[in-house]
């Protein structure tokens, strides 16, 4: 696994110009969007509807994600180091003490993924 990746994607772009609302309209409208490895460090992400994607080493340090569902999302290796996460859903298979070492100690996740 090499550093975060900065796409092209143009949804990706969408949220690196804090434009949440129309990621998610885009989302909704049936465009897809892969955001495994994308950098998303310090981004005000609530409000994002993410649930089922690809997240394997997204970056998420120091960013909001406040209230964000990541049911179903495939989040393995994927960094929350110092990321505000109050109201997360997160997939059933992470312990909270695996999503607390990567909040406070910036490891990565271990989530075995299943896609249902």
């Amino acid at each position: 696994m090499s550093g975060p990746i900065i796409s092209d994607d143009p949804l990706y772009q969408l949220l690196r110009d804090d434009d949440v609302t129309g990621f998610n309209q885009a989302r909704e409208a049936g465009q897809e969007c892969d955001l495994s490895g994308c950098d998303l460090r310090g981004l005000d992400l609530r409000n994002l509807i993410i649930k089922g994607m690809n997240l394997e080493d997204t970056y998420f340090r120091g960013a909001d994600l406040r209230g964000i569902d990541f049911s179903g999302c495939n989040l393995n290796g994927a960094s929350l180091a110092d990321a505000k996460i109050s109201g997360c859903y997160f997939p059933i298979e992470l312990t909270p003490a695996e999503i607390e070492l990567s909040v406070t100690m910036g490891t990565r996740l271990r989530h075995i993924y299943t896609k249902t």
